[in-house]
């Protein structure tokens, strides 16, 4: 009996890689980009450094419950329609922030701008999970990480020359740019995945879609796992600024430099992982990126409240975190959706829920906090420790079982 070779996914490995990376990276970018502005508004706006930060968790909230939302939809409607939807809402939203005459209307803006980025993340992860799987799956988001570290490596140094020439609402205007960019490459090199079933979108889908989700042990570790990985890396955003340009004394030019320590240690760190899988699955390279991580949430917790904060005594065991974390994401964001492909999009929107809700959880703690410094050394190395510890849960569990439909 002769069998019909499997047809080939609509898209190559390296579209879905590139277009996925694309994707993933407009809101982390658009995150990075602003930072270096963040002391320069405090007197722009004749505000507090509370108010500015704001700006931040209100980003982070759009995005993280945008995500609980984007996802389900692509289920439903498509993948390209989704996407167009939510970017021109992001591009809506990033001129409003560059005409913001208060700071009460760019926190809006800024609200608003991290609901539309959250199409990213949601969409090109679940495009992944439509089309491959298992180690094909752990490469393309490799890549999609390595490119992921590229962009925020060079975004506080865009964002602070940008500023320093031009101004801070120039770099709303960068940001607009590489919005409308995406819905360009979306529209001509993105194919659709899935087909239109507006039964998966149905209030009682979705709520057992999230009631399944949230209920699988499984999939909420990994989750855990992302959300005190990547979830640092968007806390320490709220911080960083105000340590380094306000303690360090670092202008907003340098500090855009000196975030390339954090970026640039994650894409080695991607970059590792790409030549390491060529002799062992993805998975086994986790317990190091954990123990990296580890390392770094150590040298916060200690050198922080040791020392008086120097730029090397601060980023180093940043760089060591997030060159940590470039081996954590491939493996876990496959397991993550591995067991789901009937609702690879509402799996996506909940895991990228964990992570950018961790940023938002770890930037509320921050703010409550109030010392940069003593939160810096605080909230990072909990976060650290809450994805060490799920993954020794994870571990013990079975691989979960693909639905037939």
């Amino acid at each position: 009996m002769n069998v019909a070779p499997a047809a080939p996914p609509v898209m190559s490995e390296r579209r879905v890689a590139l277009i996925g990376a694309l994707l993933v990276a407009i809101g982390p970018v658009s995150m990075a980009l602003f930072t270096p502005a963040m002391p320069e508004l405090v007197r722009a706006f004749d505000t507090t450094e509370a108010a500015v930060k704001m700006t931040l968790s209100f980003y982070f909230a759009g995005f993280a419950l945008a995500q609980l939302v984007c996802g389900p939809l692509s289920d439903g409607f498509g993948r390209k329609p989704v996407t167009f939807f939510f970017m021109a809402i992001y591009l809506a939203a990033t001129l409003l922030a560059a005409l913001a005459p208060t700071i009460e209307v760019l926190i809006a803006a800024r609200l608003l701008q991290g609901v539309g980025a959250a199409v990213g993340v949601a969409i090109s992860r679940a495009v992944v999970r439509d089309l491959f799987t298992n180690e094909r799956s752990a490469r393309i988001m490799n890549v999609m990480g390595m490119i992921l570290g590229l962009g925020p490596a060079l975004a506080p140094t865009i964002g602070g020359v940008t500023m320093e020439l031009f101004g801070w609402q120039a770099i709303f205007l960068f940001m607009a740019a590489a919005g409308l960019a995406i819905i360009l490459v979306v529209r001509y090199a993105m194919a659709e995945t899935v087909g239109r079933d507006l039964s998966r979108i149905r209030p009682r889908a979705l709520v057992n879609a999230y009631r399944v989700l949230l209920t699988n042990p499984y999939f909420l570790l990994c989750s855990i796992v992302m959300g005190g990985a990547t979830g640092a890396l968007y806390t320490q955003a709220t911080v960083l600024p105000f340590i380094l340009m306000d303690r360090v004394g670092l202008t907003p030019t340098l500090f855009g430099a000196s975030m390339l320590m954090q970026s640039g240690s994650f894409l080695a760190g991607a970059v590792a992982v790409r030549l390491l899988m060529g002799r062992t699955s993805a998975f086994r390279l986790v317990p190091a990126g954990l123990v990296f991580m580890g390392l770094g949430s150590l040298g916060l917790a200690i050198g922080l409240r040791l020392f008086t904060p120097t730029l090397l005594g601060v980023m180093g065991p940043v760089a060591i975190y997030a060159f940590g974390i470039a081996f954590v994401i491939p493996a876990m964001a496959t397991a993550a959706l591995a067991g789901f492909p009937h609702m690879a999009g509402a799996a996506s929107s909940m895991n990228g829920f964990f992570q950018m809700g961790g940023g938002l959880l770890g930037s509320i703690v921050a703010a409550l906090i109030g010392d940069p410094v003593a939160a810096m050394a605080t909230v990072i190395p909990a976060m650290g420790l809450a994805a060490i510890l799920a993954w020794l849960f994870w571990r013990q569990l079975p691989e979960p079982v693909v639905p037939l439909a």
